[in-house]
């Protein structure tokens, strides 16, 4: 199954989820909205995508994590803080605000280039297999810098899969053609379910922690670019201890330990939130 490109020239419409996408984000868990970025966003996007990939020789084009941090990044990436400002454009706020509540927080963003005739698969998992935050919660945001189709590798979904609020049980594949090593067992999905978000570049969709989710590798001629920001709610805790742990098991990628916060809307609920790690 396939979701049918949106009109691209719904710039101008208001920005605000309907009451059906909301509808939409809590029965499937997930939403592709009507809005798109202005043409001159895109543009800009684009250009520091440029950036990073020429100042970033020896990172994987197919995750590169965090390009809002400047300096002491994973993977030793150089980023830059345009990558902040873009996860701070106000209508892709609003929306979020809209699923997840009036106070959250950025805790963090990917480039997935995924490159022409190259680009890796990435498993079917569920996000919050590698998340140190308790309880788990996260809108993230899946914004397409290039067409993302079927022949390129767009996103492909389980609808509905979020519904049980829980981790379901992955296996660790560390197989170099994998973007990800935790991949879902496949007795807890039927792949039969699976709906592929086509979007235009400008478009994006929004999609809950616990969705089930996944894309095949791009064998296209053409680049499947998107932009990802993670945002939770301040209710929530991101446990930079717990971070620990995960990285000590052996399943993640990424440290989370000294990962930094920004608070995006509203105040720290939860009251434990760390918004000075990181940021030294």
């Amino acid at each position: 199954m396939t979701t049918q490109l949106r009109d691209p020239d719904r710039t101008g419409a208001s920005h605000l989820l309907s009451p059906a996408e909301i509808a939409h984000y809590e029965e499937h868990g997930y939403v592709t909205p009507e809005w798109r970025l202005p043409d001159h966003l895109l543009v800009e996007m684009r250009t520091a995508l440029d950036t990073l990939l020429s100042g970033n020789d020896g990172v994987s084009r197919d995750s590169m994590f965090c390009p809002h941090i400047v300096a002491g990044g994973t993977q030793g990436l150089k980023g830059d803080n345009r990558w902040l400002d873009f996860a701070r454009i106000p209508e892709i706020l609003d929306m979020v605000g809209q699923v997840i509540g009036p106070d959250f927080l950025l805790w963090g963003t990917t480039v997935f280039g995924k490159p022409a005739g190259t680009g890796k698969r990435v498993p079917w998992h569920q996000d919050g297999e590698y998340w140190p935050i308790k309880p788990l919660a996260t809108c993230s945001a899946w914004i397409a810098l290039d067409d993302a189709t079927p022949e390129n590798g767009c996103l492909r979904v389980i609808p509905g899969s979020h519904k049980s609020q829980r981790l379901r049980a992955h296996n660790q594949n560390d197989s170099a053609d994998l973007v990800l090593n935790q991949e879902l067992d496949p007795s807890e999905f039927d792949e039969a379910e699976a709906h592929d978000i086509v979007l235009k570049a400008g478009q994006l969709s929004l999609h809950d922690v616990y969705l089930v989710h996944g894309s095949e590798p791009n064998r296209s001629d053409k680049r499947r670019a998107g932009y990802v920001c993670r945002y939770m709610p301040t209710s929530s805790h991101f446990d930079h201890g717990y971070g620990s742990q995960l990285q000590a098991r052996g399943g993640n990628q990424v440290d989370f330990t000294t990962r930094a916060l920004w608070l995006m809307r509203g105040r720290d609920l939860c009251g434990k939130n760390d918004f000075e790690v990181g940021h030294g």
